[in-house]
């Protein structure tokens, strides 16, 4: 085979049309045009509208339901109940890998959580179905609600996470925090929060005999197709999920929930289409969740300000049917260079849906905690957090002794700090004024992220007119996935990006795993990059082997693909167009599959992280006690960047989330009903535009050879795992006040100080 050089100089390329070029989003006219066609907007032929009635309590059973009522309501077509629903393949609670999560698709009478859906009501309206589910006016026996961290007894779960250890240690703890002269032991509590995207959870779903057509907002177009297919006991090929525009995931959509696996039933049940759209508060429920969780930090330093021992141990909450733990200790991993370091867990069950993934789970529990306490370290020392931060860094992985870009991290402490103006922070709290008087403070928090990868597979075409095709089944839930793929692809098949269509969002194109874990573009476009190499080196093949070629017996000497031709490497002036080669040929089009994945030998070599640091400066009535945040600086090295514009925006979205994880984010349970009482945008506190500060990015330059094949970390949730921590140390700083319970609240900093 052909040496191949599969990425040109951008000098070569027009502007926008490859690797690290600020091109804007593909798919951007048509969002703000409203011409998007996202899941609701399907309106096949006879299309029926089904609305859930979920549970107004936490714990019981249903006892009554009238389905009698419902059904003379005019419009109502059927009411799908325990007792009249199309039967299932397999039992939903039966786990048949370590993705697939127990559902509510009434198998039962019984309640186990608020918002549970307990019937369907499908309707020729949404109006119709909407009404037929309140004269449903359900019954129950209600049964006491175990809600909150101090519900019942704890035990220790088997596993964190996905598969983490439950604990994890290195060296003596106990004896480094005897051997420490300064020492703090605090706790730190962090609510439920949960996933408010813009697009709530959807499906159209149409049957046609045994063929399935499902449009839904989904990550994970082939997980979602293999758990449709055991639920339904149909094979894979009579599935058709078509995802090509998600509302927002942040990991609620990536596996198979109930409410969709309903409107699948319900079409099935009345032999028509069918839609189902929850409501907003019914989000609050059966799709996944971050959990509550109650963090105890111990840490010691000896006289020099070095860290002696962290001990970091987390409780959290699952539900009283299923097991998903928020493995928040998990994220004094990676960070700081303590000889002896120890992280568990405990748990207790509630009455709550099960918790799910959430945009950085375990990262963004843990890492405020873990910055807060950090920052307490330094105080008591009498250091400023930055040096001691820069004292303590680790410069290989803590707890594997695996080398990793440490270096990128110092890079992004100092650029941060510098663009920030850090210098000029006064050690001392409640020092800083603005001209009105409001106290001023600086925080700064350490952001990290494990550079993951799945696996993934893509399929590369070029064709006789020297145009190029890609195809993989990505997600993209508005992180600009058409647009960076499409310039992976641009390059790997050595074609300005016009010339490439990108064909992604079915689960009928090959599967591009998961996009979570801040990992798609990684996965997804190692694929893009192997099927690139893969369909040139076909079209290499069949020049080089061709007397009438000018890259004939180049076989040795290798060609580059550069704006649609095959270039010998080792002379320039010959070349050939891959239309020219095609029609010779007389073939139609080449094609070749490629695959991504993670290097085992590498990741047991190195520790594979991305870094930040986040500095916010935040203001303060003195009286009234109310916050602003008013700047905001990160600093970040993520690898290879694809497209700038796209990091810079997904890195944004990741300091606001960390700003309202420290500020505004809290689900509040009614600790007699089990209900959360704020099911709604209006009382779910979220920024809005006037709570959103200035905010700046630098994109730390680093070169990471071992992470993957193009050198690509995530930048999806990077973002939050500093900023809360920033935003949280600038208020201490600002009030001395230091504040453990999150979101932080007017009356703590008023009856504090």
């Amino acid at each position: 085979m052909p040496e191949l050089n599969l990425t040109s100089a951008p000098a070569h390329l027009r502007h926008g049309s490859n690797i690290g070029q600020p091109l804007t989003r593909r798919d951007g006219m048509l969002k703000v045009t409203g011409r998007a066609t996202y899941a609701a907007d399907n309106h096949p032929p006879g299309m029926l509208f089904a609305v859930m009635a979920v549970a107004s309590i936490a714990h019981g059973r249903v006892t009554s339901l009238d389905v009698a009522a419902a059904k003379r309501h005019p419009g109502v077509v059927d009411v799908m109940t325990p007792d009249h629903k199309p039967p299932l393949a397999i039992d939903p609670e039966i786990k048949t890998n370590p993705f697939v999560f127990r559902m509510e698709v009434l198998q039962s009478n019984e309640v186990r959580y608020a918002n549970q859906p307990i019937a369907v009501v499908i309707a020729e309206t949404l109006e119709a179905a909407t009404e037929g589910a309140a004269l449903l006016a359900p019954r129950y026996e209600t049964l006491p609600a175990l809600v909150g961290l101090d519900a019942g007894e704890s035990y220790v779960p088997p596993v964190v996470g996905v598969g983490n250890p439950t604990e994890s240690h290195r060296g003596d703890v106990e004896a480094g925090l005897a051997a420490a002269e300064k020492q703090i032991d605090a706790i730190y509590e962090t609510p439920p929060q949960y996933h408010n995207a813009m697009e709530p959870h959807a499906i159209v779903a149409h049957w046609d005999g045994d063929n399935l057509r499902i449009d839904m907002p989904t990550q994970g177009l082939m997980l979602s197709l293999a758990r449709v297919a055991e639920l339904f006991g149909i094979a894979h090929d009579k599935i058709h999920i078509r995802s090509p525009f998600l509302g927002g995931g942040f990991g609620s959509k990536g596996l198979m929930a109930g409410p969709p696996v309903l409107g699948i039933m319900a079409a099935k049940l009345v032999g028509k289409p069918v839609k189902l759209v929850l409501r907003r508060e019914q989000m609050y429920g059966p799709v996944g969740h971050r959990a509550p969780t109650r963090q105890r930090l111990r840490i010691g330093t000896d006289g020099e300000g070095l860290l002696t021992a962290l001990d970091h141990h987390a409780r959290t909450v699952s539900s009283t049917f299923d097991d998903f733990y928020e493995p928040a200790a998990d994220a004094s991993h990676t960070l700081y260079a303590a000889p002896a370091i120890r992280t568990s867990h405990d748990a207790v069950r509630v009455n709550t849906g099960t918790p799910l993934f959430m945009r950085a789970p375990g990262e963004a529990t843990g890492s405020i905690a873990l910055e807060s306490a950090i920052d307490e370290m330094a105080w008591a020392c009498g250091m400023d957090p930055l040096a001691f931060r820069l004292k303590n860094y680790a410069e290989v992985e803590p707890m594997t002794g695996r080398p990793f870009s440490s270096k990128a991290l110092r890079a992004c402490y100092e650029q941060g700090a510098a663009r920030f103006g850090w210098s000029k922070r006064s050690l001392q709290p409640r020092q800083m004024r603005d001209d009105a008087g409001l106290l001023v403070g600086w925080g700064m928090g350490t952001a990290t992220f494990p550079a993951l990868m799945f696996q993934a597979e893509a399929r590369a075409v070029i064709r006789r007119d020297g145009s190029g095709a890609i195809e993989i089944g990505a997600h993209d839930m508005g992180q600009g996935a058409w647009t960076a793929l499409a310039q992976i692809a641009a390059d790997a098949v050595g074609l300005d990006i016009d010339r490439v269509d990108f064909k992604a969002g079915t689960s009928d194109l090959p599967d591009a795993g998961i996009a979570g874990g801040s990992a798609h573009t990684a996965t997804a476009g190692a694929a893009i990059h192997s099927a690139g190499a893969a369909v040139i080196a076909k079209l290499a093949d069949l020049a080089t082997g061709d007397e009438r070629s000018p890259l004939f017996g180049a076989g040795n000497a290798g060609v580059i693909a550069r704006d649609g031709r095959l270039v010998r490497r080792d002379d320039e002036s010959r070349s050939e167009s891959y239309a020219e080669i095609l029609a010779r040929a007389g073939v139609a089009e080449v094609e070749a599959r490629g695959a991504g994945a993670p290097n085992p030998a590498a990741m047991q070599e190195y520790a594979m992280h991305a870094h930040g640091a986040v500095f916010a400066e935040v203001k303060v009535d003195p009286e009234l006690g109310q916050v602003r945040v008013t700047r905001m600086v990160g600093a970040f090295a993520a690898g290879r960047i694809v497209n700038p514009h796209l990091v810079k925006s997904q890195l944004f979205g990741g300091m606001i989330w960390g700003m309202s994880f420290a500020l505004h984010e809290e689900a509040i349970t009614d600790r007699r009903s089990g209900r959360i009482m704020n099911a709604n945008l209006g009382e779910y506190h979220i920024p809005v535009n006037a709570d959103v500060p200035p905010l700046d990015v630098i994109t730390v330059e680093e070169h990471d050879p071992h992470v993957n094949a193009l050198g690509i970390k995530g930048v999806g949730e990077i973002g939050i795992t500093g900023s809360a921590g920033a935003v949280a140390n600038a208020v201490w700083h600002a009030t001395g006040v230091r504040v453990r319970r999150f979101p932080i609240r007017i009356e703590e900093l008023l009856t504090q100080r």
